[in-house]
This record gives structure tokens, sequence and C-alpha cells, in this order.
């Protein structure tokens, strides 16, 4: 889990403050008190006490102060960012013998995090000063790493849970990508092709780009979805649209979170979908916009273990099934060719997949 110190403000009477450290100090990792206060959280059980004198962790108000003690203890700077200046000074202190350096940035709030995580290569943790839960979350999803912790000064109870627990979830993209459990994908066998009239598909656009084997699992049942690759690779007349993924016929099943599913026709803006690739990893991503033209389609039909599994796409050549070496264009694709499916045993109620349920999808 990322850092969640909590500041305790000063100007809090005593009874306040002691009802804040025993509400908090199961899940805030350290407090930031002033000398006065620097012992009060020990009472109450607190793990580390972040002050200028006698904390676990020692309080500077710059790099050349911290620099000016031999005291084997860590060591913390917190400085206000008002100018590149300020920021110049973080970067120093990022590379330097500074254990933490909070960062409290006053007007402009993402860009300097931005630039400070681009630039953070020493030992230091970096700490953002936040006022609010959904600063914190900002702060800890920047350039896909985020900061190392969050440092809140507020009493709010309630804005302190939903700070937590937005440190407690808080994982970078790379991270998350790699505990995702996987989404088992087996090869079905193609049985039948077979051109329909035009009708409504709808292209999913995400806030993500996808590359070669990656794309969405859809079907027209939701036992079986087959994996449609974005349109990732070149030709000749349309330039690749890495973030879309035309997923077909807008009554068909879509895989989303947590192994549910939902109608293609019922995403919107905002919706968080699932992009997964050939290996069954996969990540989160939202949806930018949804896009429904009417186009001539295509009944694609695969068996596996004698179940045949069907799925209604747009009748184009950037339109590809993804297997286990490569991708097919629905042009290419014939009879006999393996192409890659979930399946999936039970029904579904709102999405939810009920394993002990029997339905007949045909």
């Amino acid at each position: 889990m990322r850092e969640f110190w909590i500041r305790i403000d000063p100007c809090l009477t005593q009874k306040k403050k002691e009802e804040l450290i025993k509400n908090t100090k199961d899940f805030c990792t350290a407090y930031i008190t002033d000398l006065a206060d620097e012992n009060l959280p020990r009472q109450f059980g607190a793990k580390r006490v972040v002050s200028p004198k006698n904390g676990d962790i020692l309080l500077f108000p710059s790099l050349e102060e911290a620099h000016t003690t031999s005291a084997d203890v860590e060591k913390c700077i917190l400085i206000n960012i008002q100018s590149g200046e300020d920021q110049e000074k973080i970067v120093k202190a990022l590379n330097s013998s500074v254990d933490y350096i909070i960062a409290k940035c006053e007007d402009w709030k993402i860009i300097p995090l931005e630039n400070l995580i681009a630039n953070k290569h020493g030992k230091s943790r970096l700490l953002a000063s936040v006022s609010n839960a959904q600063e914190a979350v900002t702060a800890l999803e920047i350039l896909e790493i985020g900061v190392d912790g969050v440092v809140l000064g507020s009493s709010n109870i309630n804005e302190i849970k939903r700070i937590f627990q937005a440190c407690r979830d808080a994982h970078s993209r790379v991270a998350e990508r790699e505990a995702a459990e996987r989404i088992p994908v087996v090869q079905a066998k193609i049985t039948e092709i077979k051109p329909l009239h035009s009708g409504a598909r709808i292209c999913v656009d995400t806030c993500d780009l996808m590359k070669e084997g990656e794309g969405m699992l859809v079907g027209c049942q939701s036992s079986g979805l087959f994996l449609i690759q974005a349109e990732t690779e070149e030709n000749p007349f349309i330039a690749p649209r890495p973030f879309r993924v035309n997923a077909g016929a807008i009554a068909q099943y879509l895989l989303t979170l947590g192994g549910n599913t939902k109608y293609l026709s019922e995403l919107r803006i905002g919706d968080e979908v699932l992009i997964v690739d050939r290996n069954g990893g996969n990540r989160v991503t939202s949806i930018c916009r949804t896009k429904i033209e009417w186009r001539p389609l295509l009944l694609v039909e695969a068996e596996f273990n004698n179940r045949r599994f069907r799925t209604i796409v747009q009748n184009a050549e950037t339109i590809k099934f993804v297997t286990r070496t490569g991708a097919k264009s629905v042009k290419e694709l014939a009879k006999g060719d393996d192409v890659l499916v979930q399946v999936k045993d039970g029904g579904r109620h709102f999405g939810k997949l009920v394993p002990e349920e029997k339905v007949i999808e045909q």
C-alpha cells in the first residue's frame, strides 16, 4: 500500500486531536505534528511520528537544513511548489540522501507532479499534499506510476477513509497488469462464415492504446466470447486506430470487469471495459466514445468441445479475429481456422455469471 500521512492541525482542540488519532491509527502510516504535539500520537498507538525534533522521521523546511544533521534517522522535507525553481529543488532532493519529500502544489496540481515523477530516479520517496480524495486518486495515478503516498491536513473522518481506500487500491498500470487474473481463452475452430444484411454495429473507442493481439471479448452468446482485435494494423486505405475495437452487432455481449458482461448497446462514455490479449492478460480502460453505424454484417461460427458459438461483426477487412500466432481478417477467415474464444458454463443474470444455471443460447 502507498504511504498515507495525516498532518495534525495545531489549531484543533486537544479532544479533537485525540479523537483523530484514535480513529485513524490503524491505517494511517504516519502523523505530522509540530513540537508541542509530537508525543501525542504515540500515546494512542501511532506507528510513526514526523516532527522537527523527536520524530521517528525528522521534518525539515529545506534540503540544506536536512543536511546539517548527522542523526541516524529518516529525514523528510516539505516544499511548496509555486514556481519552476521550487520544482527543481524537489528534483535535487529526490536524488539526495533525504528519505521523504512532500510536494505541496498550490495552483498547478498535475503538471508539477508529472515532472517530479518523471525525474524520480533516486532513493527518496515522493509524497503529495492533498486536500480531498479526488486529489489523492489523481496523484496516485499520475503517469501510470503515481506518487509514493499522500499527506492530508484534514480531520474529516469520511474524507480520511476515502483517501485510505485510494491508497490501498492504488496500483501502477504495470503492477495492475501483472496482478490481474488471466482470462482463459481457448482455440475454437471456424465452422461457418455467412454474410448478413446491413445492421447496427458499434465501434468502442477507448482512452488507451492497444497493440497487436489485444482487443475485447464479444459474442452473440455469453457462454462463448470471441477475441476481436483492435484496429492496430496498417493497411493501404485507413490509418490504424489502436484505441478502437469494432465490436460488432449492438445486441452482443461484451466481457467487462469482474467477469461480468454488458450488452454493447449499453456502453456509454466513461464506462470501464476490459482490454484482453491472446494470453488472457487484461487491463481496465475507460470508454471515450461509442459509434453506432449501419454496415454490412457477417455471422461467424466456431466450435469447441462440440459446442458452437457465434458472433456477428462488420463485413470489412479491418475486423480481425485474434489467434495464437497473429490475427486474421474476416476477409481471410475460412472454415477450419482456429480463433481465440472465452468459454463459460452457466447463465447470466443482469450480466453476472450464474455457473449453476442451465441456459440454452442459440
